[in-house]
């Protein structure tokens, strides 16, 4: 004699059987499934995974666009950077700037800038501007200032004090020099931070006497301080790639320190 399950169980076991993979469907976390279907996706139209990384911006590049500066490659595509205190090959050998590749200079620095290419261009329609740096954050100059072994006098020829904020804390002064087409750097007597008096634009008449500098170097100069000139910078009598949009005073009245 075969016992028939009672009504109850059959229907208690119905449910069972309905709710059981229900269950574990739901437990299945959502963002796993859209990641499996966004994968499928990816993998039949043969798309790689966008980069994210790649557009996160970082806190130092937050806090200088925070402070209203631009870059200056969306002012014009045409100039080059070169910036040398993200990498190691800087007088520190260390990487100052960390994730942060582009140059930012106050809006109107930037378009003083923009003449200054144009300028050189429609002279020299090969070479183009390269830029080394631009606004350089108060903290970044707290470190230059301590790393470098010279008396405080002698510091002040090559980084300003912190305490009073150079002009690059600003972000109104540009150190750059003047790129051939292939974008290598055209001689100018020595390299960039170079910590002597063959980079000083007031001894350079010496130096062309004492041969230490030729006139092919000197020329290079003197065409890149004549387009910068032109475009309304000044520039310093210790080091050939260094340019002032403005004096000090104008910039603490205009512009807010990065720190």
């Amino acid at each position: 004699m075969r016992l028939k399950p009672a009504r109850g169980v059959i229907l208690s076991f119905s449910i069972l059987s309905f709710i059981l993979p229900s269950c574990k469907y739901i437990k299945e976390p959502k963002q796993t499934r859209k990641a499996t279907v966004k994968q499928v996706l990816l993998d039949s139209l043969n798309i790689e995974e966008p980069d994210y990384a790649a557009y996160v911006i970082s806190d130092l590049e937050n806090n200088i666009e925070s402070a209203g500066l631009v870059n200056i490659q969306e002012v014009e595509t045409s100039i080059l950077v070169d910036l040398r205190y993200s990498t190691t090959n800087n007088f520190l050998e260390t990487d100052l700037y960390g994730d942060l590749e582009k140059c930012y200079l106050q809006i109107d620095v930037a378009k003083k800038l923009q003449l200054a290419q144009l300028l050189l261009k429609s002279k020299y329609p090969s070479y183009s501007l390269l830029v080394f740096d631009g606004v350089r954050p108060r903290a970044v100059q707290w470190k230059m200032w301590k790393n470098l072994d010279m008396s405080a006098r002698e510091k002040t020829k090559y980084v300003s004090n912190p305490n009073n904020g150079s002009l690059h804390n600003f972000g109104a002064a540009v150190d750059l020099t003047i790129a051939d087409e292939q974008g290598e750097p055209i001689d100018m007597g020595t390299e960039f931070d170079f910590f002597g008096e063959l980079a000083y634009p007031r001894l350079e008449d010496k130096m062309i006497k004492e041969g230490k500098l030729s006139q092919e170097q000197l020329e290079n100069r003197l065409l890149l301080r004549e387009v910068m000139i032109d475009a309304g910078f000044t520039p310093l009598t210790t080091e050939w790639w260094h340019f002032n949009s403005c004096s000090r005073k104008v910039a603490q009245q205009k512009y807010q320190i990065v720190e």
